[in-house]
Formats: C-alpha cells, sequence, structure tokens
C-alpha cells in the first residue's frame, strides 16, 4: 500500500476485518470488497490475499468490471492466474512474465509497470 501512496496513485485497501489503516500519519478508509468500490470501472486491484481469498475477489472484481489485476506472488494458483487472464482486460502474475522470480512483485517492478500504464515505455513485453 505504501508504494501507492508514495506514488500519488490514491491506494484504498480492501479488507472486512478493519475500518481503516493508518500510513505516514494518513488514515485509509478500508471497504470491505471489491463489490464496495465507487469507481470500479477506474480501479485496478493489486492482489496481496492467499489463494483461497483471491478466488472470491477475482469474481467480485469481475462482477463489478475493474478492468485490470496484479497478482503478486503467493496470492494465486494456476486457475487463479488463468482465470484472471480471461475475466480482465489485464492482468500481471505468473512465472513466465518474470523468469527467474516468484513473479512480478509490485515493489520490485511497479515502476516499469507504472510506466508502461502511462505510455512511457513501449518496453513491455515482459509485463
Amino acid at each position: 500500500m505504501a508504494w501507492y501512496h508514495d506514488r500519488s496513485l490514491h491506494p484504498v485497501p480492501i479488507t472486512p476485518s478493519r475500518s481503516t489503516i493508518q500510513l505516514q500519519n494518513i488514515s485509509y478508509d478500508c471497504i470491505p470488497s471489491p463489490l464496495a468500490l465507487a469507481d470500479p470501472t477506474q480501479t485496478s486491484l493489486s492482489i496481496v490475499t492467499p489463494p483461497v481469498i483471491t478466488r472470491d475477489i477475482l469474481k467480485q472484481a469481475h462482477q463489478v468490471g475493474v478492468p485490470a489485476v496484479w497478482l503478486q506472488p503467493g496470492s494465486f494458483d494456476n486457475e487463479d492466474l488463468e482465470y484472471a487472464k480471461k475475466a480482465f482486460n489485464a492482468a500481471v502474475g505468473g512465472l513466465e512474465q518474470a523468469p527467474g522470480q516468484e513473479g512480478w512483485y509490485v515493489l520490485v517492478n511497479g515502476d516499469q509497470a507504472l510506466d508502461v500504464a502511462r505510455g512511457g515505455s513501449k518496453n513491455h513485453e515482459n509485463l
């Protein structure tokens, strides 16, 4: 979440167990699920949950029209990744996208992905 905050990307934490998250003296209101997103078609999700939870999050996100997801390493299994690739306009995750690693981490690869998303770098074959 700090990565998104530091880049002024307006993170919205999704967790049913808390009403707020404090980060660098700023309090972020949490929502309980993707179903509660204020503008889901203009929102992408970074998934950091165990695979057993990820599946429901992906289904809810697809239901409300979220266009893209970033599946952090450890948050998905093969079935989740295949679902995400079919259900969303863009889905980042998987070993084939980051050879020699466990997958794409937002903390390691996020700036490159952000540059591609903003139309900067055209070198995105590995994203």
